[in-house]
């Protein structure tokens, strides 16, 4: 049965501390509207000209050499596939728009608007995300991390984002932050993840170490952007060395110091940080002496067939051995066999996650209730 979504605070009202960035939601472009078009290359702007064609709308000139469309608040869901099925993604990501009232020609206060046609085609249709966030149907879902020699001695829970459709089913967090990305609304499902994490933690007063993700690349200035989740998890009167903040998406973070600069805000607010998926490519590899976090996770597909697989056993053993030697906890995630546990655990490893030891669930797990699963 699925869980019923936390009293989150709503995405859409900015609080006097919170980032408005972060905070409000754009309104769903379904309305008429003019959607201005600035393309890359002539024969864009023609394959553009012939999908609103089709639809029995003609273009007109611009600003700036633009072309612009009657957006229809009927077609506009027809009008945007159509769209990306004949744009390539770089054609969508290098046509400029920009979404103005009808018959409104652009002004320069407007230039601040103008992005990618990507965004807005993903955004028109990503309506139910809108929707879903200003609703606040979203819940946490929490699984355990347990130490490697004692499984069923609980050190904390991993909170998990779900969204809850309308009919009360699931919104996979792949898809959430898929769509987010696209539309642009990275920013305001991040932040809506992390409270909803904190309210869960809370209703289910949850004990041992809270983990929570984050995307850095959803953070402008952490001082601005970071400051609502510190005010929730104090509000909430939970102790800030019991919550550790998982670093995410480090692959799509390309500024080092952007990301130290997250990193010291949290550890200076008392918080501890994780790095996520380690092993999984360069990127992480290299950010272990940058950002020196205090738990390391082992990626689940390097862990996955670990016992079995020599490479994998290799490159799993020297990072383990590196965390050991740098004071670093190492957290292995996906053990889902008994081989798994017994390698990572002779290893090094502190800590362990995965389907061996329980699966994500609506309510985070006591110890008596692993070793009646186990």
């Amino acid at each position: 049965m699925p869980s019923v979504p936390l009293p989150t605070a709503a995405v859409s009202a900015p609080a006097d501390n919170a980032c408005r960035r972060c905070e409000q939601l754009p309104p769903i472009p379904v309305e008429a509207q003019t959607l201005h078009c600035w393309f890359p290359t002539g024969h864009v702007g023609g394959k553009a000209r012939a999908v609103f064609r089709d639809f029995g709308v003609s273009a007109d000139k611009t600003v700036g050499g633009g072309l612009s469309f009657l957006w229809d608040e009927h077609n506009g869901e027809q009008i945007a596939l159509a769209l990306e099925e004949a744009l390539s993604g770089i054609e969508r990501e290098d046509t400029r728009a920009l979404l103005c009232a009808p018959q409104h020609l652009p002004s320069p206060d407007d230039l601040a608007r103008v992005e990618p046609l990507a965004r807005i085609v993903t955004r028109v249709r990503s309506g139910w995300l809108i929707n879903l966030l200003e609703e606040r149907r979203l819940t946490s879902h929490f699984q355990p991390i347990v130490h490697a020699h004692v499984p069923d001695r609980i050190y904390g829970h991993e909170a998990l984002l779900r969204g809850v459709a309308p009919d009360g089913s699931f919104v996979s967090p792949g898809q959430l932050f898929d769509t987010a990305r696209g539309a642009g609304l990275l920013f305001q499902l991040d932040l809506a993840a992390r409270r909803s994490a904190i309210a869960a933690s809370v209703q289910h007063a949850l004990q041992g170490a809270l983990f929570v993700n984050f995307a850095p690349t959803a953070i402008y200035d952490p001082q601005a952007c970071l400051r609502s989740t510190v005010a929730a998890i104090d509000k909430a009167g939970m102790s800030r060395d019991q919550v550790v903040f998982e670093l995410v998406e480090t692959e799509r973070a390309h500024d080092a110091s952007h990301l130290r600069r997250i990193l010291d805000y949290y550890r200076g607010a008392g918080f501890r940080i994780a790095l996520d998926d380690v092993g999984a490519g360069y990127s992480s590899l290299n950010l272990i002496h940058l950002l020196r976090p205090d738990i390391l996770k082992l990626d689940m597909e390097l862990i996955r067939d670990v016992d079995k697989d020599p490479y994998k056993a290799r490159i799993a053993a020297n990072l383990l051995n590196v965390a050991t030697s740098l004071g670093i906890d190492a957290l292995a995630e996906g053990i889902e066999t008994q081989g798994e546990l017994d390698w990572v655990r002779e290893h090094g490893a502190k800590f362990v996650q995965g389907y061996l030891i329980a699966k994500p669930a609506a309510a985070p797990r006591h110890a008596d209730a692993l070793r009646r699963s186990a």
